[in-house]
């Protein structure tokens, strides 16, 4: 289904009946990357599976875009399709940083929160973030002389060796670098609601101790930490993930 939001023409899904679930994905990712979890709760649940903007088939922001933006924006998605309560909200990754920023500060509401591998909490200016800067600039420097195809293959390799998603969705390279500065840990402790905390113990991306951080920081939070899975674990580990979000939805 499509749906103009803001201006920009939106894709989703919606399936089943009951209280309202509201899926949201990670960068570079789309609405598929989350159907496994849209199929199973859409037995029981009113389940909306979203394109962020930029992202799948919803049209990309004109400007610059930092979390307040993707939250209001879902809050503005919510309205047009006419959803006035949502039970839950579930986000994998920057869609669970979506999530902490909306809920803590107040645009978004929710009776229940999931968050899988969410990212959010973000690292001083450590040793790892300046050498992102300089592999980010060698990585330009290196490839000037490329084939343009090259060229963005082997950047796409730099950057990822420096732990970095920039080159994913490269039209959002800006909103990326916004969003990616943007620490949500403040937001999680104003979180009042009940919340569950699921991560893959081999994530490299975002951590189980970000889990940790996030579950000391939100009071009614449970943390899940899954073995053989990273990032990806709700892919990696579905059943498992689907049972911890079921019995947690059905409390």
């Amino acid at each position: 289904m499509q749906i103009v939001v803001d201006s920009l023409l939106t894709t989703y899904n919606r399936a089943g009946k009951g209280k309202t679930v509201v899926l949201l994905h990670g960068w570079g990712d789309s609405l598929a990357s989350l159907k496994d979890i849209e199929h199973k709760l859409a037995q029981s649940f009113d389940v909306i599976n979203v394109d962020l903007p930029g992202f799948g088939q919803t049209q990309a922001p004109s400007g610059v875009w930092g979390l307040n933006d993707y939250a209001h924006f879902i809050d503005s998605f919510l309205e047009k399709v006419g959803v006035e309560d949502v039970y839950c909200f579930i986000g994998h990754s920057n869609g669970g940083a979506l999530l902490i920023r909306g809920l803590g500060a107040n645009i978004l509401k929710s009776q229940k929160l999931v968050l899988i591998a969410s990212a959010g909490v973000r690292p001083p200016k450590t040793a790892k973030r300046l050498a992102f800067k300089v592999m980010a600039k060698t990585g330009k420097a290196a490839t000037f002389f490329l084939p343009e195809k090259h060229k963005r293959a082997l950047r796409k390799k730099l950057y990822g060796v420096a732990g970095s998603d920039m080159l994913v969705v490269p039209h959002l390279q800006e909103t990326f670098k916004k969003t990616v500065r943007q620490d949500v840990q403040a937001n999680a402790a104003r979180i009042k609601i009940p919340t569950l905390l699921i991560y893959g113990v081999s994530d490299v991306a975002t951590p189980v101790n970000d889990g940790e951080k996030l579950h000391k920081l939100i009071k009614k939070s449970k943390l899940k930490v899954i073995d053989g899975a990273d990032h990806y674990v709700h892919q990696q580990q579905p059943e498992l993930v689907l049972k911890f979000i079921e019995e947690f939805l059905n409390v």
